[in-house]
C-alpha cells in the first residue's frame, strides 16, 4: 500500500509540474503574441502617416524588445520624418550597433546628419556607402552635394568625372560637376557641361551655371542677366538665391541682396555662402542678433573654416569680448597666414588691450601682405 502511495504521489507530483509548465509556455506565447501585436501595430501606424502614434508604440515595444534592430531602424525614421534628427541620429547608431555596416541604415543615418546641417558627419556617413557601392547613384549624389557645401570643389570633380562621361544626360550629374568645376576655375569644361544643359533647352540649371562662371570672373552685370531668368525659370532650384544674392551685391544692391539670401536660407538654413554673406550685411546694418545666427550655422555647416570664424570674431569684438576674439583671431592667423583682415582686425584688438608692440607686429604684417597683393596684381596687368 505504502509503494502504491507513494507511486500516486510521485504521479501526480510529476502532472502537476506538466501543468505548471503548460501554462506558463502559454503565458509566455501570450506575451510574445502581445509584444509583437505592438510591434505591428507601430509598423500600421507608420505607414498610416501616423507619425507620433507610431513613435509612442515602437518606444513601448523597445521596452520590451530592446535589441530589435527593425524597431530601432525603424523609430529613427519616424523621428526623421517629424524633424526630430538627433533623436533619428541616435535610434540608427544604436541600429548600426546591432548590425554594423548595413549600407541602408548608413544612408538613413548620413541623411539625418544632412537634414540637421552636419554636413561634415553626413559627408562621412556618404562615403562609406559609397566606397562599398561606388555605382549607386544616391549617396554618390548626396556626398558631391556635402563636399560641394564644404567647398570641396576639387573632390567633387574627382568623384563625378566618371560619372558624367557615363550619364551625359543625367542632369543632377551635370548641375554638381558643372557647378564644382566653374568654382573651381575649370571653365572651358564647365562650358562643355553648360553648352550640354542648353542644348535641351533654356533651362534654370544652365542659366544658373553660366551665371556662377561670370560671377567668379567678377562680371556681375552680365552673371545678374542669367541668374535673374534662372530664377524667373525654377525659383525652388538649390543654391539659385544664394548666386542671384551675390550678383545683386556685385551690382550693388544690397537691399535686393539681403532679400535673396533670407530666400535661399528659408529653402536651405545650412547654406554656408548666404549664411556668410547675409551675416556681413547684417552686422552693417547693426542687426547683431541675427548675424550671430547666420554665423553660427556656417560654422556648424563648416566648423574650421577661417572666414566663418573670422566673422566669429568680429562679433565677439563688437560686444566687447575682446580676449575672446584675440584668442579667435590669434587661431586664424597661425593657420592662415595671408588672411590680411585677421590681421587687421587682430592689431586693432591689441591695441584695445594695450599690448602696443603685438599692434604694431600685426601693422607691419598687414603693411607686408598688401604690398604683396598689390605687385602681384601689377605682375598680372604687365602680363595684359
Amino acid at each position: 500500500m505504502e509503494g502504491f502511495i507513494a507511486g500516486a504521489l510521485h504521479f501526480f507530483l510529476i502532472m502537476r509540474t506538466l501543468f505548471l509548465l503548460s501554462v506558463l509556455a502559454s503565458a509566455l506565447l501570450a506575451q510574445q503574441d502581445h509584444t509583437e501585436e505592438v510591434l505591428k501595430e507601430a509598423i500600421r501606424l507608420h505607414q498610416a502617416g501616423e507619425v507620433e502614434a507610431a513613435i509612442a508604440s515602437y518606444q513601448k515595444y523597445l521596452a520590451m524588445r530592446p535589441d530589435s534592430f527593425l524597431a530601432h531602424s525603424n523609430l529613427g525614421a519616424a523621428y526623421a520624418k517629424s524633424g526630430r534628427y538627433q533623436d533619428a541620429v541616435e535610434q540608427y547608431r544604436v541600429a548600426l550597433q546591432l548590425q554594423p555596416g548595413n549600407a541602408s541604415i548608413e544612408l538613413n543615418l548620413g541623411l539625418a546628419w544632412y537634414k540637421s546641417g552636419q554636413t561634415q558627419l553626413a559627408a562621412a556617413e556618404f562615403e562609406k556607402v559609397h566606397k562599398r557601392a561606388p555605382g549607386e547613384l544616391q549617396p554618390t549624389l548626396l556626398l558631391a552635394d556635402c563636399l560641394l557645401a564644404m567647398g570641396k570643389d576639387k573632390d567633387v570633380v574627382s568623384l563625378l568625372a566618371g560619372l558624367g562621361e557615363q550619364r551625359p544626360d543625367d542632369l543632377a550629374v551635370s548641375y554638381l560637376l558643372g557647378t564644382a568645376l566653374a568654382r573651381n576655375g575649370q571653365i572651358e569644361r564647365a562650358q562643355l557641361i553648360i553648352d550640354r544643359i542648353l542644348r535641351k533647352g533654356d533651362t534654370a540649371e544652365a542659366r544658373l551655371l553660366l551665371g556662377t562662371t561670370k560671377l567668379r570672373a567678377q562680371d556681375y552685370p552680365a552673371a545678374l542677366v542669367d541668374l535673374a531668368k534662372a530664377v524667373e525659370l525654377n525659383p525652388k532650384l538649390p543654391d539659385v538665391y544664394t548666386y542671384y544674392g551675390q550678383a545683386l551685391l556685385g551690382t550693388g544692391d544690397a537691399p535686393g541682396a539681403i532679400e535673396a539670401f533670407r530666400k535661399a536660407l528659408a529653402a536651405n538654413p545650412w547654406d554656408f555662402g548666404s549664411n556668410m554673406k547675409l551675416a556681413v550685411l547684417l552686422k552693417e546694418d547693426g542687426k547683431m542678433d541675427e548675424a550671430v545666427e547666420c554665423v553660427n550655422r556656417a560654422l556648424r555647416v563648416r566648423p574650421g573654416d577661417p572666414g566663418a570664424r573670422y566673422e566669429h570674431a568680429t562679433i565677439l569684438l563688437h560686444d566687447n569680448k575682446t580676449e575672446d576674439a584675440r584668442a579667435v583671431l590669434e587661431a586664424i592667423v597661425a593657420e592662415a597666414p595671408d588672411f590680411t583682415e585677421a590681421h587687421v582686425t587682430l592689431a586693432t584688438v591689441y591695441y584695445r588691450l594695450k599690448r602696443k608692440t603685438d599692434g604694431d607686429r600685426e601693422r607691419a604684417i598687414v603693411q607686408q601682405l598688401t604690398a604683396q597683393t598689390q605687385a602681384k596684381q601689377q605682375q598680372g596687368i604687365n602680363r595684359k
